[in-house]
């Protein structure tokens, strides 16, 4: 892996990134207290970073204003960008599966879509097998997932999520919620919410 990934930031490279993590897949779905300005605790005493992982559908590395591509002035992108210049930059990445619930599962367990079970759109991954937020826990972390799941089964591993179910809808959008409510009877109708006002 470590030939197909090359972190830019910070001069790390990814076996000492993953040295100091001690982790072996370094990525999360959201994680709290994630600081997007900041790679460090907010009150700088532990060292360990803030991680907030951010992954969005459909949005190939020409689209991201980081990435100095001939598409950047057609549609800017300052915050992602700002979180880029702040944080690290994947530049040399692929993705193993390019659907959706494929490359979550993926991301999740650090295994391939053959091994780990999830290879298409209806594919499902029960909590026994979300590895990286029972990972991120034993090294100190907070998890939260946000937004799309789309991997049917409760996210039961997040200390907190708000999941939209399957593919969600993004106006008046219902969220799957944790809390007293089993999975999925857990759901929370927001009305007059869209993209835009959020």
């Amino acid at each position: 892996m470590a030939n197909n990934i090359n972190i830019k930031r910070h001069g790390l490279h990814l076996g000492e990134w993953t040295r100091r993590m001690k982790l072996i897949p370094v990525l999360l779905a959201a994680l709290l207290p994630a600081t997007p300005a900041r790679l460090c605790a907010a009150d700088g005493s532990s060292g360990k970073p803030n991680i907030l992982f951010i992954m969005s559908d459909d949005h190939a590395a020409q689209a991201i204003g980081a990435y100095r591509s001939r598409l950047t002035p057609l549609n800017p992108t300052p915050v992602i960008d700002r979180l880029a210049a702040e944080g690290i930059l994947f530049e040399n990445a692929y993705c193993n599966n390019s659907i959706c619930t494929p490359s979550r599962a993926s991301i999740l367990t650090g295994q391939y879509p053959q091994t780990n079970g999830v290879l298409d759109l209806s594919g499902k991954l029960p909590p026994a097998r979300q590895y990286l937020p029972v990972d991120m826990k034993k090294a100190g972390y907070q998890t939260a997932l946000v937004g799309k799941w789309h991997l049917e089964e409760e996210p039961a591993t997040f200390d907190y999520y708000c999941a939209l179910p399957g593919q969600g809808d993004y106006v008046n959008p219902t969220f799957l919620v944790q809390g007293t409510k089993s999975w999925p009877g857990n759901t929370v109708q927001y009305a007059n919410l869209t993209m835009e006002s959020a």
